[in-house]
């Protein structure tokens, strides 16, 4: 039902950003097949159920001629498809573009990797943190005279990495229908993390965004956009940047605006932070929530995923759902006439290899020479 219904896709096997482009597609209605190694048949795809939800699982052999056969003729028969290993893994695979565009010519390939297909460190092993670091993103993540901090994994994998790699396939299976021929994506979480980064990019530019860390408008310089801990050793958030919130903020928490008639001056922000920090420890996070949660100050409490997901907000928009027996994210952005949805668990590898094959065109006697071959595995 979803807006990419119709849409097939193959998903080789990977962990991280592959899996989440996969799992965005599949969110969004498209048929996604992951593609595991016939020796992990009956195991755990990827490295959580998350992220490999929705989607059919078979086991493939890839370095059996007999299997690289199977998968070339998945191929011909999808939009796309999303391979996670380094330069070169799939050429020597009999795998790479060239083969399988001869076989598809409309095939939208989609290559994801850290560094990218060419440049000097594309061979090299890599991981979120180098990425980011490289793309001039991480040095930013910290407070005046703090180290960098990573921000989880979010900005190299998942952001720079498995969305834009889901959005360049979605791009490629647009053109290619009007135009007839696919192409390959040069997907690197190292070129999406600069990408990230464009609007800081533009403050730099233009002189509001200095280098030293923990002196500018978003990474914690300004004192009213910034966390702070209460009373109760929680936190909460304040993003008061605008004149007209700023000047709620001061009113309802009784504090006189001439006091900060020279908020934005960059001198002013260590003494804010200090009048703030001193503020918000004299009430509990709940007290604060009370007084300020729903106005226009922009506040919110700095939950834990354990609290995020019981949050009345997150509860009335079912931003958090429990499927299959766990909480996890629902799928996103909405859709008002053809909604995403959670298309089922995680299947272990090789769960629908026989399922799979037959509805995507295999006959019987096929299947059954594949498996005498070795070359795919049923759990």
């Amino acid at each position: 039902m979803g807006p990419l219904n119709g849409v097939k896709v193959i998903e080789l096997g990977g962990i991280g950003p592959g899996p989440f482009a996969g799992m965005l597609l599949c969110d969004m209605g498209a048929e996604v097949v992951r593609v595991d190694r016939a020796a992990a048949a009956g195991q755990r795809t990827g490295t959580d159920s998350i992220t490999s939800r929705g989607r059919r699982a078979v086991a493939i052999d890839l370095k059996n001629p007999d299997g690289v056969e199977c998968v070339l003729r998945l191929v011909e028969r999808a939009d796309g498809l999303i391979e996670p290993f380094r330069p070169g893994v799939m050429e020597r695979l009999g795998l790479g573009p060239d083969v399988c565009l001869g076989r598809n010519p409309r095939l939208v390939y989609g290559r994801m990797t850290g560094w990218g297909q060419d440049g000097p460190l594309a061979h090299v092993a890599g991981h979120d943190i180098n990425y980011i670091s490289l793309a001039g993103a991480l040095a930013h993540f910290a407070r005046k005279g703090g180290q960098p901090t990573p921000p989880l994994n979010l900005v190299g994998d998942y952001g720079g990495g498995g969305m834009l790699l889901a959005f360049g396939i979605v791009c490629g299976i647009l053109e290619a229908r009007s135009s007839g021929q696919g192409q390959v994506i040069d997907a690197a979480m190292v070129d999406g993390a600069a990408l990230l980064m464009a609007a800081i990019w533009g403050f730099r530019n233009s002189g509001l965004w200095l280098e030293d860390t923990g002196v500018n408008l978003l990474d914690t310089g300004a004192a009213y956009y910034d966390t702070y801990e209460t009373k109760d050793g929680t936190w909460i958030s304040l993003g008061a940047i605008e004149d007209q919130f700023f000047a709620e903020f001061l009113e309802r928490v009784g504090f006189d605006p001439a006091e900060f008639v020279h908020r934005t001056a960059r001198d002013r922000w260590p003494a804010m932070h200090d009048r703030f920090a001193e503020l918000f420890r004299t009430k509990t996070r709940d007290e604060w929530c009370e007084l300020l949660e729903g106005t226009d100050v922009c506040f919110a409490p700095v939950l834990p995923m354990s609290e995020a997901m019981t949050h009345p907000h997150i509860v009335a928009r079912g931003t958090i759902v429990e499927e299959n027996g766990s909480p996890q994210p629902a799928p996103a952005p909405r859709f008002s006439r053809t909604p995403g949805t959670i298309g089922g668990p995680a299947h272990l590898a090789g769960d629908d290899t026989d399922s799979t094959l037959a509805d995507w065109g295999f006959a019987r006697d096929e299947i059954a020479a594949l498996h005498a071959s070795k070359a795919v595995a049923q759990t």
